[in-house]
């Protein structure tokens, strides 16, 4: 075995455990309000998923922070109660903000790579903030789909309104973004010693 396959096999075993390990903070990060009750805010959780989900992209690049995004999706859809409010099995996919789950890869993906294409802090915060913003339009979007055709919508539900339901959170993941970017970029050139 050549030292090229040994480095080669290092790194896929270290791409699989980060793809889990970050699977299992989106986990955590979706039902830290069980921990933290606090952290409802009229009403809506504020949880930490999107916070994650950028940082797997960042941290991990577009291939493996996607994958674990994929890996934590696939697990909730099999029945694992990992989803907000420990949901979870094949009837999440009729929730209307299931729509914010697909966006987490999405959200890695693009994260990822411009993380890769833009290796500084200003990149980091952008591939932050564009992973965010991707987070909002695929999840505002399926949400309003999913009101107006096959879940009940509130009477006189528009898609400006799906958007004002969206305001609460806003704040605290745009500013969790850049937290993110920086801290991110800060782990990643640790990370890279420690290779």
């Amino acid at each position: 075995m050549t030292t090229l396959s040994i480095k080669g096999n290092r790194e896929k075993t270290l791409g699989m455990v980060y793809a889990a390990m970050f699977a299992a903070l989106m986990m955590i990060g979706a039902n830290v309000t069980t921990i933290a009750p606090f952290l409802v805010v009229a009403g809506v959780p504020i949880t930490l998923q999107t916070f994650f989900a950028v940082l797997a992209g960042i941290l991990l690049g577009r291939r493996i922070g996607a994958l674990s995004m994929t890996l934590y999706m696939a697990l909730g859809l099999v029945g694992a109660p990992v989803f907000a409010r420990f949901e979870g099995g094949a009837h999440s996919l009729l929730l209307p903000t299931f729509g914010f789950i697909v966006s987490f890869i999405l959200v890695a993906y693009a994260a990822g790579w411009i993380a890769e294409r833009w290796k500084s802090v200003p990149g980091f915060i952008v591939a932050a903030l564009v992973g965010t913003v991707i987070n909002y339009v695929v999840g505002t979007n399926w949400l309003y789909v999913a009101l107006t055709n096959w879940v009940e919508a509130p009477e006189g539900f528009s898609y400006k309104m799906a958007w004002a339901m969206l305001v609460p959170p806003m704040p605290k993941d745009f500013v969790l973004a850049i937290f993110a970017g920086i801290f991110g970029f800060n782990l990643k050139k640790r990370m890279m010693k420690g290779l």
